[in-house]
């Protein structure tokens, strides 16, 4: 196998699947992203020599960078398409997971984990130890947290969260709206489908919300993208939802087995890769008739936790270079956030 990744082709898919390798931790090993073609036939595969435990969250921003992230070790990487892996490290130190693109050429990163405890009995089945963030007396504030794009920090929003089973989760997969005004998020394995407004940084009523007791196996949530037509594809660990911006569930594409986790749509939404984190199977699904029309297995059982399409670069930052070049900008100090985490925000 290859110890890099290939010069990304449109339609390639990238496939965070860490190798577990430590009988003491079921979250710990050597990180590696897969890449496929889109045809889920393998291409190449990168090793990682930053991250320690489930490299996931992965994305392609418009100037063609992989993101990927190690929330358990506070590690945010770009991988970039010349092959250089760059740690973000100006960032602050918390248990980012993932990341969603505004137009303007900002991020936002979603913080995995809140609050300093997990829940007995959930505890009693872990076996990975979560870490405080450095000077913190706590896993994190499972906020929102909005950047620049040279990374500093615009804003932190006081996102609710609900925890997932082990009361820990905050803000474990999200997708930004079409119009960049709202989010939708949810803590996986938790029955809400939450939503904020960045434009007002207000909490919005929920997109959808299941309380117990249950009919049947408890509710859960977990990634989600917003396809062409605006609705949101989220999956429910045994099938896709799409929902309407009224939270209405308008269909339902059943998939084999439950874990299914993470999703990335292809360039032109007509398809939707799906990962199983309890198999580590790839599949793609054609949404119009919703049926799956390939699959891959990676080898790897509960380790996949991230996947990302190349749909091409934007054009769109060569545009606003040259518009800059027409007006040059006042020179101005580039303010960068430290590895210092923030103190004093309020909690939940």
């Amino acid at each position: 196998m290859s110890e890099s990744l290939k010069p990304f082709a449109r339609g390639d898919v990238f496939v965070g699947v860490t190798e577990l390798n430590d009988p003491l931790d079921d979250h710990a090993g050597r990180g590696r992203i897969i890449q496929y073609d889109a045809n889920l036939r393998q291409k190449a595969v990168l090793w990682l020599g930053a991250t320690t435990h489930l490299v996931g969250g992965l994305n392609i921003d418009a100037r063609g960078v992989l993101w990927a992230f190690d929330s358990h070790a506070f590690v945010v990487l770009n991988i970039h398409p010349d092959g250089r892996v760059q740690i973000r490290d100006e960032l602050p130190t918390r248990a980012f997971s993932h990341v969603n693109f505004a137009k303007d050429g900002s991020f936002y990163l979603g913080e995995h984990l809140v609050g300093d405890a997990v829940r007995p009995e959930i505890a009693s089945r872990m076996k990975t130890k979560l870490p405080f963030f450095p000077g913190g007396d706590r896993y994190g504030d499972g906020h929102l947290w909005h950047f620049a794009p040279d990374g500093a920090l615009l804003r932190e929003y006081a996102t609710q969260t609900q925890g997932g089973m082990g009361g820990f989760l905050g803000i474990t997969g999200s997708a930004l709206a079409p119009d960049g005004r709202t989010i939708a998020y949810c803590s996986e394995t938790g029955p809400r489908l939450m939503r904020y407004d960045l434009v007002h940084d207000r909490q919005l009523p929920d997109l959808q919300s299941f309380q117990p007791p249950f009919q049947g196996p408890p509710e859960m949530f977990f990634g989600m993208a917003y396809a062409p037509d605006g609705t949101l594809l989220v999956l429910r660990g045994a099938r896709i939802d799409a929902v309407n911006a009224h939270g209405e569930t308008v269909r339902s594409i059943p998939l084999e087995g439950f874990g299914w986790a993470t999703i990335a749509l292809s360039g032109d939404g007509r398809h939707a890769y799906v990962g199983s984190f309890f198999t580590g199977e790839v599949a793609k699904v054609a949404l119009g008739p919703g049926t799956v029309v390939g699959r891959v297995a990676t080898g790897q059982a509960r380790s996949l936790a991230g996947i990302a399409v190349y749909a091409g670069r934007s054009r769109a930052p060569r545009k606003r270079k040259l518009a800059a070049k027409k007006k040059p900008a006042a020179k101005r100090k580039i303010s960068r956030t430290t590895r210092k985490p923030r103190r004093g925000r309020a909690r939940r």
